[in-house]
């Protein structure tokens, strides 16, 4: 066997993603997915040579399950792994509440039981690199938009903007002090109270802050953040994974009369840090959390900061209402 067998709890895009990585990974094996619609759920294991199973008591002979299925399913799928002791992965959000979320991770921890979110940006050779750079941020300020995906019913806040809370909080070292929000309902087939835009400011301890932006009504998807420090800028397109750091050098006149201006401004273009692509880059880490050769402990503890910081904004945002 190529390593662990993996189960893969969900069918549908983001579940027929992580089953063509793991069935393509020569580090795991695909086992089964599982899936309650059996056309679904014969579709996607077939097309990766694993077995079909309608739900959880399809998990035997599996090393470790990979949960993908909707968020609302989240909590009592992962509470049922967890307690058959097989490691996890859970497809961010956690759960759809920051009070399932945490009951699922003080399960795992209470039963010693691998668990890890699928925040994939953290495994984004853009993201990496720009936190390997940075040393003092100031200010960061992110956007994070999408066109209109219907079978998404999660407001954008739990569905986008975890992500880049997550990469600020890992970057300013700290959590916030402050979290101001700011929430828009605008698409008519949204679920009632699932917002579609969300604008979000944190201030931390030392001064520093951050704005960040994710929506589901742009007509283009974009993925960016600027990390501002007091001597340069570095710019990350988390799409194109590329990494542009800015410097200011020189600002005079262009011309004796005055009205105009020269700016001279350094450029620097790093190196990446070669991870490929990030679902692949997050299965491997996976499989060292399996394995044991990754602290669990560790990445149990790297979960709820971010989610706890999007239930504040959330409260910030109803406060506002």
């Amino acid at each position: 066997m190529a390593g662990p067998a993996v189960a893969v709890v969900g069918a549908g895009a983001m579940g027929a993603l992580h089953a063509r990585v793991v069935q393509s990974s020569a580090r795991s094996e695909l086992a089964v997915v599982v899936e309650p619609h059996e056309e679904l759920g014969r579709a996607v294991s077939e097309r990766y040579g694993a077995r079909w199973a309608p739900d959880l008591s399809g998990l035997t002979g599996v090393d470790a399950v990979i949960v993908a299925a909707s968020t609302s399913a989240h909590h009592a799928i992962a509470l049922d792994v967890i307690a058959s002791g097989l490691p996890l992965l859970v497809e961010k959000p956690m759960a759809d509440s920051l009070a399932h979320s945490e009951e699922i991770v003080a399960a795992a921890a209470a039963a010693d039981v691998p668990l890890m979110c699928g925040l994939l940006e953290r495994y984004n050779s853009a993201v990496v690199t720009a936190a390997r750079l940075t040393r003092d941020p100031v200010h960061i300020s992110a956007q994070r938009l999408s066109p209109y995906a219907p079978r998404i019913p999660t407001g954008v806040a739990w569905d986008l903007l975890v992500h880049d809370v997550d990469i600020t909080l890992r970057l300013m070292g700290a959590a916030p002090r402050s979290v101001e929000a700011q929430f828009g309902y605008f698409h008519p087939a949204s679920p009632s109270g699932a917002e579609d835009l969300a604008e979000v400011q944190l201030t931390f301890p030392d001064g520093q802050l951050a704005a960040l932006s994710a929506s589901r009504i742009g007509q283009r998807k974009i993925r960016s953040m600027t990390i501002t420090e007091v001597d340069r800028s570095i710019e990350v397109d988390l799409l194109r994974q590329a990494v542009t750091i800015y410097r200011h050098v020189a600002n005079e006149p262009a011309t004796d009369d005055g009205l105009g201006y020269r700016q001279q401004t350094v450029i620097e273009i790093p190196m990446m840090a070669p991870l490929g692509e990030p679902l692949a880059a997050q299965l491997s880490h996976f499989v060292d959390l399996v394995e044991g050769s990754a602290d669990s402990e560790v990445e149990r503890a790297g979960i709820l900061p971010a989610h706890r910081v999007v239930a504040r904004a959330l409260d910030a945002a109803t406060a506002r209402a």
